[in-house]
């Protein structure tokens, strides 16, 4: 029984206790409005419903009515066929994003609760608390950030994702596939971030080999025998920050999660196979929107 009902018995039961006390006056009609809970002008209301009706009277009427922002069992029905039919797999907030690029007019929470109830999608388990995370800089071009993350973007096929993004605002400023990561896709995103943006105060990377010389691994790096591309960025007065374990760079490695949740299931729905494709598709399709759901304001 729900909540509303089991109350609404409740509620019955109280007022033939409280009925029968003012009825034999052993209660005013205020003291029997607090028993029930009520205030007394809603008391006198229950008794003429009461004398002209019986208990059928107290019932909520709003119970057995439908509510007229149901929607149409059609629009459910297609909803559900949609995800069925073309986004089996995709998570909540994906999905939720294309369905309403698709003109649904839908909440998040009712499409969710509508695909749980056809046993399309699970319920996720509560996650437990995180760790504090580190406070965003205050202005975007303070902190750049670069990773790049090894996938199976497109069937049989693996490629490394290198992203260049902003740390006060999370928004991606290039993405690029390339078929390993290194100096020349490194150089390429920071190419791309002055290009459209201008000189950045910091760049924040792990270390790999392109990016520190590391005299002994997993060690500290040698700051004193820069890389390449660390000398490019120290004569643009760039400074380069290394980064010591994946938690230290847990907002790309987010974001990573994000697109190796979304990316692969996209790629697949545009029919595209090959790096060149893929790329054109992050360009024209992919950054604009995603940084539009994503990025925040500083």
């Amino acid at each position: 029984m729900r909540r509303t009902e089991l109350l609404q018995e409740t509620r019955k039961m109280r007022f033939e206790e409280a009925y029968g006390g003012w009825n034999t006056g052993r209660l005013t009609q205020e003291e029997a409005a607090r028993l029930l809970g009520v205030c007394e002008r809603t008391f006198r209301r229950y008794l003429e419903r009461y004398e002209s009706q019986g208990l059928e009277g107290l019932l909520d009427r709003r119970l057995t009515q439908a509510s007229h922002r149901v929607a149409p069992l059609d629009e459910v029905m297609a909803m559900q066929e949609q995800y069925r039919q073309r986004h089996l797999g995709w998570n909540m907030r994906h999905f939720h994003d294309w369905y309403r690029r698709d003109g649904g007019c839908r909440s998040y929470s009712w499409v969710k609760k509508h695909l749980q109830a056809a046993g399309l999608a699970d319920k996720g388990r509560k996650k437990g608390a995180h760790r504090k995370k580190r406070e965003r800089m205050p202005l975007p071009g303070m902190m750049i950030h670069q990773d790049g993350s090894r996938h199976e973007w497109v069937r049989g096929q693996r490629w490394d994702l290198i992203v260049t993004m902003d740390d006060a605002t999370s928004e991606h400023y290039d993405m690029r596939f390339v078929e390993e990561e290194g100096t020349a896709s490194s150089f390429a995103g920071i190419r791309e971030v002055i290009r459209t943006q201008g000189l950045p105060c910091s760049f924040y990377s792990d270390r790999g080999s392109h990016y520190w010389s590391t005299p002994q691994a997993g060690g500290k790096v040698d700051k004193g025998n820069p890389t390449q591309f660390g000398r490019a960025l120290g004569q643009l007065g760039i400074e380069m920050i290394p980064a010591y374990s994946p938690e230290a760079r847990g907002r790309s490695e987010r974001a990573f999660a994000t697109h190796q949740g979304r990316l692969p299931k996209e790629l697949a729905i545009a029919g595209i196979a090959d790096m060149a494709s893929a790329n054109r598709y992050l360009s024209e399709r992919y950054r604009a929107p995603f940084n539009e759901l994503f990025a925040q304001l500083a």
